[in-house]
């Protein structure tokens, strides 16, 4: 008999079936740019400091990619590094694939995402069961890696600053996320205060999760560092 916790076949169907509709509708957005406005809309900035779209484009690329080879990885039993080179190495892939044209960078997204649904839909029992790290080294969960995806599709799409945002959010994906994020913060506070604040009570669920991500400071609230 295996050692191994059952897979919860239902959270990934959800997460992969979520984060592939999350995919389209990035996608939809950047095929919509009309080819002689590309330039200026990949050059403008985004709602991250000191990233322009096309950087935010140019880390979801990136970071389809870390997750297919943490998929190829485990499929061999090994414990994969999300980032081979660590965060140096990150930063200057995405800084070298902003610089392509809008054309190339639009085919890198694309190349990428279904890269990484061709990942979840040939990965065998042992790759769902295995493990990674991240670029500090935490340890990753492969059965957690769709919901991590659909973290980064969701939250940057809605930091591209064109019209969609945290009130947009998939409800599937906060119900899902919003637990781990209340967990992380609370783990964070100093003894005694393993809850969250009242006043963040008060919000709505998918501001509530803005908030833990940074990408909102609701009144009464102080700013949380993001993701």
């Amino acid at each position: 008999m295996s050692d191994n916790p059952p897979i919860d076949t239902r959270f990934i169907d959800d997460c992969v079936a979520g984060c592939a509709a999350s995919h389209q509708r990035l996608l939809a957005i950047v095929d919509a740019i009309d080819e002689k406005d590309q330039a200026n809309w990949f050059g403008a900035p985004s709602l991250l400091d000191n990233w322009t779209r096309a950087h935010v484009l140019a880390h979801l690329a990136r970071n389809a990619d870390s997750h297919i080879h943490l998929f190829a990885e485990a499929a061999q039993g090994v414990v994969g590094k999300q980032y081979p080179g660590g965060g140096k190495t990150r930063a200057q892939g995405i800084a070298d694939d902003a610089l392509l044209t809008p054309r190339e960078l639009i085919a890198r997204v694309r190349t990428s995402i279904y890269g990484l649904e061709g990942s979840w839909a040939r990965s065998n029992a042992q790759a769902w069961l295995g493990s990674g790290t991240n670029a500090i080294g935490a340890v990753l969960q492969v059965t957690d890696l769709p919901l991590f995806r659909w973290r980064e599709v969701e939250v940057h799409t809605s930091d591209l600053g064109v019209g969609y945002t945290f009130n947009d959010w998939d409800e599937m994906y906060v119900r899902y996320d919003l637990p781990r994020n209340t967990m992380r913060y609370t783990s964070r506070s100093p003894m005694g205060m393993s809850v969250l604040p009242d006043e963040s009570l008060a919000l709505s669920e998918r501001e509530r999760l803005a908030w833990l991500m940074g990408r909102t400071v609701p009144a009464g609230l102080t700013k949380v560092d993001g993701f």
